[in-house]
């Protein structure tokens, strides 16, 4: 995959903007990282219909709408209050729903007999500031929580943004994740999945 649209570009704050080179934090937002892992199931999981859903706060963050006319989808139906939740249908028979109803997992896909559920956070991917690298952290931690809080309905897996200190702490829980039935995705910054296996 080869999005150029998963990142926001934004000057950091004061505090922050030496921890990034020259003052600008590449932001990839929940919403993206959701697409992003939507895309990836249609495209090598074998789905033809995924359910996104998010809550108003992504909405704002990320034009969900845009990004997949981009990709070729047009809007089919609406649902719900907001501007961009509806289905979304491809011309090669690719559906995504956008479902804005929290609890229901972020990303969801049925393939065969088999469902597939992820949970997806996201962060500011290119900063050194301890806070804020901590809290891409902190997000891996908190989807592996909340797919071990929920019914596991298949396959189960948290997604969050590729970094090097991802990486790291994705590697260490690989192995605990796995006998509890999680997975664990990155997405890198244009879309790109990498599967942590335990060692």
């Amino acid at each position: 995959m080869d999005f150029d649209d998963l990142i926001e570009q934004v000057v950091a704050p004061e505090k922050r903007a030496s921890k990034v080179l020259d003052g600008i934090e590449h932001k990839m937002h929940e919403g993206a990282v959701m697409v992003a892992y939507a895309m990836h199931l249609l495209r090598t999981a074998g789905a033809n219909h995924v359910y996104v859903h998010p809550d108003g706060e992504h909405g704002k963050r990320f034009d969900f709408t845009s990004w997949l006319s981009k990709r070729g989808f047009s809007k089919s139906t609406s649902i719900g209050s907001t501007s961009y939740g509806g289905e979304y249908r491809h011309d090669n028979g690719w559906r995504i729903t956008i479902k804005p109803v929290p609890g229901k997992g972020d990303v969801v896909a049925q393939v065969g007999n088999h469902t597939i559920s992820a949970e997806c956070k996201g962060g500011i991917i290119n900063t050194k500031h301890g806070g804020q690298a901590s809290r891409l952290s902190k997000g891996l931690c908190q989807t592996v929580g909340l797919l071990m809080a929920s019914e596991s309905p298949g396959r189960q897996i948290a997604v969050v943004p590729y970094t090097e200190g991802t990486m790291r702490l994705a590697k260490r829980m690989a192995a605990r994740c796995a006998r509890a039935g999680i997975e664990i995705a990155l997405i890198g910054a244009r879309g790109n999945v990498v599967d942590v296996m335990p060692e």
